[in-house]
């Protein structure tokens, strides 16, 4: 990284300023390829705020942002008192801590048995097919589904039958939607997010397992006392950067899965946002729970940070 400019006590200001240009001339390279993000973020997430104010008006799309007439908090207190306000909350987070429980461990778990796989071929294979679905997109992994959960051709279901059981509609029944929803993203991301475990797990010093090769540990104990907690700052930003989204359960996926028998399991704050701010052109209220979201998730963030910081010595600033 660029070295940082020292700022000396009584310095006169131009000459930190010419100061700072050197270092950037000196390192151009590097602030040119930040310079990309930084122009991507600009652009796309902090000059798009100005119109967030639509969440405090009547937005009326021929007098534009500036021109609709202010309604302060009405759209907030809408949401809030809707008729399926807690429905939402609770199957938001009933889906979001849902993947971390499972998603999480699974990474770990996959990234783990990666790195401890001495056969070149097998870890390489294993690689592939667990990432690959990542790239699939949530239509694609809808048809896959359907081939495997479809009461009447389904694979799942034809071996039900085979055993003289009854078929299952699982993609229309309360009770197995949400097991579909959460085993089906594990399926789908848990390869990919097992990516950072492995490039930690790749940083840790190999003389650390040799020694306690030496001393007789098995693989279990290396794992346990060497490998996990070697990776536990990496594992707790993960956790943070995932705390952060709780309200985010994955609208792609749960669009493409749910129908009108699973609502009351299904539906989440961004279907409903759907329904209402691009069915309904209530702009406004979609923008409103958008900021709530925000709010509750960089809350939700600054909070466990702190806890995490209180009682131990990693966290995500």
């Amino acid at each position: 990284m660029a070295a940082t400019v020292s700022l000396r006590k009584g310095e006169p200001p131009g000459r930190n300023s010419s100061r700072l240009w050197r270092d950037i001339v000196r390192h151009k390279s590097i602030y040119l390829l930040a310079s990309v993000s930084i122009i991507y973020f600009a652009i796309f997430k902090y000059v798009p705020i100005w119109n967030s104010q639509i969440a405090f008006r009547d937005f009326q799309a021929l007098k534009g942002v500036t021109g609709s007439p202010w309604i302060g908090l009405k759209n907030f207190s809408d949401f809030v008192h809707s008729y399926y306000f807690g429905e939402l909350i609770r199957n938001t987070v009933m889906y979001s801590v849902g993947k971390m429980i499972i998603s999480i461990p699974s990474a770990i778990f996959l990234a783990v048995a990666l790195y401890e796989c001495r056969a070149n071929f097998l870890r390489k294979t294993v690689q592939t097919l667990a990432y690959l679905p990542h790239f699939l997109s949530w239509v694609i992994m809808y048809g896959i589904l359907m081939a495997l959960l479809s009461p009447s051709s389904g694979l799942l279901n034809d071996i039900i039958k085979l055993f003289g059981g009854e078929p299952i509609s699982f993609l229309t029944d309360t009770k197995s939607f949400p097991w579909i929803v959460l085993l089906s993203d594990a399926w789908k991301e848990s390869g990919w997010s097992a990516i950072i475990f492995v490039a930690a797990l790749m940083g840790i010093d190999p003389s650390l397992f040799e020694a306690a090769m030496v001393e007789g540990a098995n693989a279990w104990q290396r794992v346990r006392y060497i490998t996990l907690p070697s990776i536990k700052p990496v594992i707790v930003m993960v956790f943070l950067l995932r705390l952060g989204t709780i309200l985010d359960a994955g609208f792609n996926q749960i669009f493409m899965l749910y129908s009108l028998p699973v609502y009351s399991v299904a539906d989440i704050i961004d279907t409903w946002i759907y329904r209402q701010g691009l069915l309904e052109f209530r702009f406004g209220l979609a923008t409103a729970v958008g900021l709530f979201k925000g709010v509750i998730g960089f809350v939700l963030l600054f909070v466990s940070n702190k806890l995490v910081r209180k009682f131990s010595d990693t966290g995500l600033y």
